[in-house]
């Protein structure tokens, strides 16, 4: 290992195993019925629409364009390019006399990059990804809206997710639990008829529904 984990590179390091190490949370929390990038997502979102974040954290989230992608999503792209900023710093350091960089001066550095670069990346990705959250509208609007069950079964435990598209048509994943007495499988069509706290209440689609809504949701 300490040929691998060359000196002042540790911090590099360690920011790649927290990226691996998110994505199989991730993995392991949709197995599981619940995402933990849609609980962050839900979590950030917890203002009405229109009220911007509350101190410094929020206005640097802000910046960095937390709202254009999962935050999830941003924290990879951050910790990616501190960590693939780092190891070229200290490449270029190491090639030359002065050798490897402190690991405090290295750090910075990386950070200094990587900010920048995140709030690009993240702009870019904002355009090509659908933004899958709730904030952008109140969670009335999506009360009556057809949509596809993507993670399920839904019923009253854990819950699972499903796809709308709002009257915007922009996709949306939202977190959903099957109302009382129904049972709605993977692939089949739902009606939203509650929801509060970042959570829906689905029913199965009445068959006029689906039909008038078939191809909308589903792509």
């Amino acid at each position: 290992m300490g040929t691998i984990v060359q000196p002042g590179t540790a911090a590099f390091w360690l920011a790649l195993l927290v990226i691996a190490g998110l994505g199989i949370v991730e993995l392991v929390s949709m197995l599981l019925g619940a995402s933990v990038s849609s609980l962050l997502d839900n979590g950030f979102s917890h203002h009405t629409p229109g009220e911007s974040h509350s101190g410094l954290l929020g206005s640097w989230m802000s910046w960095l364009n937390a709202g254009g992608v999962p935050v999830l999503v941003l924290a990879v792209i951050l910790l990616a390019a501190f960590a693939v900023a780092g190891f070229v710093i200290q490449a270029i350091s190491s090639a030359t006399i002065i050798g490897p960089m402190p690991d405090y001066a290295a750090i910075t550095g990386a950070l200094a990059a990587a900010i920048p670069v995140t709030r690009w990346a993240s702009r870019a990705l904002a355009k090509i990804i659908p933004r899958d959250e709730t904030s952008v509208l109140h969670q009335s609007d999506f009360i009556g809206l057809v949509g596809t069950v993507t993670l399920g079964p839904l019923d009253q435990g854990n819950p699972g997710t499903v796809r709308v598209k709002d009257r915007y048509d922009n996709i949306h994943s939202l977190r959903a639990k099957a109302a009382v007495g129904y049972t709605i499988a993977t692939g089949e069509h739902i009606l939203i008829v509650d929801g509060s706290e970042g959570l829906f209440e689905a029913i199965p689609a009445p068959a006029e529904l689906n039909l008038s809504n078939n191809g909308q949701n589903g792509g």
